[in-house]
């Protein structure tokens, strides 16, 4: 290695509640001495890499490890207006409460998080400004959490147009680069309603909680399934997950990182953040399989 340390970059990747493996990442990371310097995040990976930006991995991971499914269903907050099902106010309360004035450009470490311009259908990279909208932007899932304002755009998730964000790390001026990629094999076992919904507890408990809303009976219609059939709220995230893992292999095709991460979480529900516990553990264990080349790429 020469005597000039470089600057690792870390692209956290999309993956909705797949993203609690960000949090076993970095920890695993930091237990082997490997701490980046750049912090780039889509969607999920915007939140995890906000958190851990700005100093608060330990409440967001005590956080997500408290929630089950009564209390999960709580933060769906559901609407039937503003372009999204949910508002996601409420699962943004983690940042609302720890980092309420937080801005992107008086982090500690370099980050920055991708979007989807609605309008123009643009890649957004969102490196100053407050970071819990920045955060929300980067997130706002099509169809499930409406599009946020920021910066005179519209801007939703940003795994419609870089799902693993290596070419910003690089950007920004990363000399290595480590990438995680959160959906390598959610098409291995074929069609799964475990892979793409919510499970049928979260689902109950959410139809729950929409008797009172206008139109409520359209809502249940789209999250229940019937007849062995997928729900509305299936094939969205189905289709999701075909955009985000075509559109990450040929984004790594083009720019390689020096080192992919890949947590086996096939089995893990869009929805299904009370699930953080066995994600976290499948974020370690991927940075153990990959120890091999994480060594090699530090010594050279």
């Amino acid at each position: 290695m020469s005597s000039k340390t470089p600057r690792i970059g870390i692209a956290l990747g999309s993956g909705i509640a797949r993203g609690w493996a960000h949090i076993g990442i970095l920890r695993a990371l930091e237990s082997r001495g490997i701490v980046p310097d750049i912090v780039c995040g889509t969607s999920v990976g915007a939140f995890v890499g906000g958190a851990y930006a700005a100093g608060r991995l330990d409440a967001l991971e005590t956080w997500a490890r408290d929630l089950k499914k009564f209390s999960l269903s709580r933060l769906f907050d559901v609407q039937f207006a503003h372009g999204g099902l949910i508002a996601g106010r409420k699962m943004m309360q983690i940042f609302e409460e720890e980092l309420p004035e937080i801005r992107i450009e008086d982090l500690p470490l370099r980050f920055a998080c991708v979007s989807t311009d609605l309008d123009t259908g643009h890649e957004v990279w969102i490196q100053d400004g407050p970071l819990i909208e920045a955060v929300r932007a980067s997130s706002a899932v099509p169809g499930i959490l409406p599009p946020v304002r920021f910066d005179g755009r519209r801007l939703i998730d940003g795994a419609l147009v870089n799902p693993i964000p290596v070419s910003v790390c690089r950007a920004l001026g990363a000399h290595i680069v480590i990438a995680v990629d959160l959906n390598t094999d959610v098409f291995e076992a074929g069609w799964q309603r475990t892979t793409t919904e919510i499970g049928d507890t979260d689902e109950k408990a959410i139809v729950g909680r929409i008797k009172s809303l206008p139109g409520a009976d359209f809502i249940r219609h789209l999250f229940r399934h019937q007849n062995h059939e997928p729900s509305v709220l299936g094939v969205m995230a189905r289709s999701l997950d075909i955009i985000q893992n075509r559109t990450s292999r040929i984004r790594l095709a083009s720019d390689p990182p020096d080192v992919k991460l890949t947590p086996q979480l096939g089995g893990i529900g869009m929805l299904q953040f009370d699930r953080a516990a066995e994600v976290i553990a499948a974020g370690t264990a991927a940075v153990e399989e990959a120890e091999a080349a994480l060594n090699e790429l530090l010594v050279h």
